[in-house]
């Protein structure tokens, strides 16, 4: 399997203190079954991301492990004006291993009414967009219907493995299941950050979902399209999601897609 969003790198945000922890992590990654991982160091206003420093680590970690498991950089991206800015000046750097998708993370109070603007600007200059771990986005949470514009215009969706599996409550559970059922998903990752709290743990998540949805499914959001974002691939076909091209007297949480996810 193939994490794609995974606070390896010590030392720098809010992830591993140290290089012990992070290889400490890696490690329970290999027991997960986990072959790539990407480590996505945040840039948001309290933390500054710094490539240089980024690529100084990652090399630490790497003299470490060898090539028992294979690593490359990207950013978990919070959608600020400077880093949107930045980013459409130079767009691999906060890319997944310098290609064309980027992790991106909403404001946990308030998105912009002019996403779909923002995502354009950014399609503009190569740049695919992942929505990160909308189940716990208290706005999303509470207004999942609002992803189905940016999953028109291209974007796609990450859920955290931990809330499948329950760790991050049942509203993210409930929602992390409603958005697989219809198709919403598109890529399953540890989002881990220590060894205790937010440990990364994939195999439980995967065989969840191997369980619930079937091994093709599993594949597809922990293997396929993972490994097809660390290379900078086009992803495989994907099945169609569900209710995102409501009719125009349904567009509003009391139509269709409220309720779909039960408002």
């Amino acid at each position: 399997m193939i994490d794609i969003h995974h606070h390896l790198l010590f030392d720098l945000d809010d992830g591993p203190h140290d290089i012990e922890i992070s290889i400490a992590m890696a490690e329970m990654s290999l027991q997960n079954g986990v072959t790539h991982i990407v480590c996505t160091p945040h840039s948001s206003e309290q933390f500054k991301f710094d490539p240089e420093l980024n690529r100084e680590r990652i090399e630490m970690i790497r003299q470490r492990l060898g090539n028992r498991i294979s690593l490359a950089l990207g950013c978990d991206f919070h959608l600020m004006f400077d880093n949107i800015e930045d980013a459409i000046a130079n767009p691999t750097k906060y890319s997944i291993n310098g290609k064309q998708y980027l992790l991106v993370e909403f404001p946990e109070h308030g998105i912009s009414q002019n996403m779909k603007e923002i995502f354009f600007r950014l399609g503009l200059v190569g740049l695919t967009s992942i929505i990160t771990h909308p189940e716990r986005n208290p706005v999303l949470s509470r207004h999942p219907e609002r992803m189905a514009e940016w999953i028109r215009a291209g974007c796609y969706v990450q859920i955290t493995a931990a809330s499948l599996t329950g760790r991050f409550g049942k509203v993210a559970q409930r929602l992390s299941h409603d958005l697989l059922r219809r198709n919403w998903v598109n890529f399953i990752a540890t989002d881990a950050h220590d060894l205790i709290s937010r440990p990364p743990m994939l195999r439980e998540a995967y065989q969840l979902v191997v369980d619930k949805y079937g091994a093709e499914t599993a594949d597809r959001l922990c293997l396929h399209n993972p490994r097809a974002a660390f290379f900078g691939e086009p992803l495989p076909p994907q099945p169609e999601p569900e209710g995102i091209y409501p009719e125009a007297d349904q567009k509003s949480s009391s139509g269709l897609l409220g309720k779909m996810f039960g408002w």
